[in-house]
């Protein structure tokens, strides 16, 4: 009897055990599982990085290649590409470059082109001739484009045709520079750019040595990724060979594989468009449905057309999906898996309710950093979750921060101070062997800036995220805001100082203090200037529309203008932005003259009331 007793109790206990724990450790299972797919991970990499001859990211593709030849890898406007043909395309790129007199083995080359299939042939063309990409953002012009080229020194510049003209607008400079200019066309007659579309469609298809790389280690530079920052101007974050290497496992990560179909209509210059949905692809083997742009009204009519399983997004791209006119259709679709970052908790609710039971995977990480998070659990609104193995690769903490003084708060001894659960703070990472910070090309001034030095500890090392984080008592993360000069509008990274030095380059503007503020029912925060006119000009709202829209993608342009007699500054001369984002763009609490930037009218005009009211109340979409 006793016997039949224990036992009860012991089969008792047991089926208790699983119960007991998922109310009290909810997660763990999710932990385990986000612990061993981190294992798998480390797992293949350290052994990928034990092969000889090395192992990169375009040996991966040369596999896939292998293992599936005749297998769509892009489609692109109805057209397919299959592995195959990709990697000869690619070979005739790489052979059509390598007999060319302006090309130098190894030589850096800057890749200025939008969402097409040649951009993804050419990367790999330059990958099997061992040379360098810097992946410039195609909507960039003059200043920004000549620094961005420079910055990373490349050698030879390929672009797209539809870029001819934002070529010959700094052709002069590089012509000096004796830079090697080729346009994607079969015929070009602008002296000193040259066609390359038809020596493509010449050269030999035959697969490239693999001496040509062989100078190649993992701490080369890969790629190069531009990043705005408080300098103003992009900075060109270096991404080697080890990190690219890393980045393979994105997606399979997220348990994507080689039967899914991603959708990507982000832009392949960003990291988002470029590692995730390209690299990120290369590993599991997947097709790309390759879009130029966004289209909300054409997301999910795609998303039928091709039979998508994985989508991309930015927080925007969730937005604007959730503002689209509903249909009864919306849950008609094939689409398991979305994953990317910046989404709000209301418009995660509302995709989810009008969309159906899509997987949203939430992540946190940036270009040149060296942490990330990942939300494993669809904790609505979360970046991720905190994690004991997860902290111990990659040890990182937040620390209070100073946003008056945009500085980390220290204590007597010099030291952080680190910031509670529950409360925001700095977000830094111990920069290890495991975690390296690399940095950005030509500019050790802002490398160091990222820098943190005696954070927890005399001595210690870490990486300045620039992002503020909270941590809730169940350990899960939340992005709650950026510091310093930069924000965030329709997914891109404005820089406040590159705004304000376009600005002061006009006839009438003599100071701008450029800042970024929120508007209702929009992510990020949007252009605003406060400006001062020089002595006898007048503020003419045509030419400086004209001026922003000649110097300034779309996304950067100011939406508001107000103008000051003096522009406010402290003791160190900083400009002072906390009160100004504050009274942001309300003409109620402004008295200052205060225009707002018409697209139709091709002006800036005064900024009334009623204006206002219709932006606040979502009448008016920015």
């Amino acid at each position: 009897m006793m016997e039949m007793y224990l036992i009860s109790v012991i089969l008792g206990s047991i089926l208790i055990i699983p119960f007991a724990l998922k109310t009290m450790c909810p997660y763990l299972w999710m932990d385990i599982l986000y612990v061993g797919d981190l294992l798998q991970i480390l797992v293949k990499f350290v052994s990928r990085k034990r092969r000889r001859p090395l192992f990169f990211v375009l040996d991966r593709f040369l596999e896939q290649a292998a293992a599936h030849p005749e297998k769509p890898f892009i489609v692109f406007e109805n057209e397919n590409y299959s592995y195959t043909y990709t990697d000869k395309r690619s070979n005739k790129t790489a052979n059509a470059l390598q007999s060319h007199p302006g090309y130098k083995a190894a030589d850096t080359v800057a890749l200025f082109m939008g969402n097409e299939p040649a951009f993804m042939f050419t990367w790999l063309a330059l990958a099997k001739l061992g040379s360098p990409v810097a992946l410039l953002n195609h909507n960039i012009r003059t200043k920004s484009l000549l620094h961005c080229f420079n910055c990373c020194k490349a050698k030879v510049l390929i672009a797209a045709s539809e870029l001819k003209e934002a070529v010959e607008d700094v052709l002069p400079s590089l012509r000096e520079q004796g830079v090697t200019v080729l346009l994607m066309t079969k015929r070009c007659d602008t002296p000193g750019i040259e066609s390359f579309s038809d020596r493509v469609d010449e050269a030999s298809e035959d697969p490239l040595p693999r001496s040509l790389r062989s100078h190649i280690t993992f701490k080369s530079p890969a790629v190069y990724i531009y990043t705005s920052g408080t300098t103003g101007l992009p900075k060109a974050a270096v991404v080697n060979q080890n990190r690219l290497l890393t980045a393979l496992a994105v997606l399979s990560s997220n348990g994507v594989t080689s039967s899914d179909v991603i959708y990507l209509n982000l832009p392949l210059y960003h990291t988002a468009g470029f590692v995730i949905g390209f690299i990120g692809s290369i590993e599991t083997g997947s097709t790309i449905i390759l879009k130029r742009k966004f289209s909300a009204s054409q997301f999910w009519d795609d998303c039928r057309k091709y039979s998508v399983t994985v989508v991309q997004y930015i927080g925007e791209v969730m937005r604007y999906l959730c503002s689209s006119p509903k249909r009864e259709n919306d849950k008609d679709h094939k689409v398991r898996l979305a994953i990317g970052n910046g989404v709000r908790a209301e418009v995660w609710k509302e995709f989810l309710q009008r969309f159906g039971k899509v997987q949203i995977r939430e992540f946190y990480a940036s270009t040149e950093g060296n942490v990330g998070f990942v939300n494993y659990t669809g904790k609505i609104g979360a970046i991720g979750r905190v994690n004991f193995f997860h902290q111990k690769l990659f040890p990182f903490t937040l620390i209070k921060y100073d946003t008056e003084r945009d500085e980390p708060v220290r204590d007597a001894n010099g030291l952080c101070v680190a910031s509670p659960k529950g409360e925001t703070g700095l977000l830094v990472s111990k920069i290890t062997d495991i975690a390296p910070f690399v940095g950005y090309a030509q500019n050790e001034q802002q490398t160091e800036k990222k820098r943190l030095r005696n954070v927890l500890k005399k001595g210690d090392l870490y990486f300045n995220s620039g992002d503020l984080m909270k941590i809730d008592k169940e350990n899960f993360i939340y992005f709650q805001d950026r510091v310093g000069d930069t924000f965030r509008w329709k997914g891109e990274n404005v820089a406040t100082n590159e705004v304000s030095d376009i600005l002061t380059m006009s006839d009438c503007l003599k100071e701008a203090n450029v800042y970024g503020v929120q508007v209702p029912g929009h992510e990020g925060r949007i252009g605003m200037a406060t400006v001062t006119v020089k002595e006898g000009a007048q503020f003419d709202g045509s030419r400086i529309y004209l001026h922003v829209a000649n110097y300034l993608p779309s996304y950067a342009r100011p939406r508001f203008i107000r103008i000051q007699d003096a522009v406010e500054v402290t003791g160190t001369f900083k400009q002072m932005k906390v009160k100004l984002v504050e009274e942001s763009f309300d003409p109620g609490r402004i008295h200052d003259p205060l225009y707002i930037l018409d697209d139709k009218e091709k002006c800036y005009i005064p900024m009334t009331a009623q204006v206002y009211s219709s932006i606040v109340s979502g009448n008016i979409k920015l």
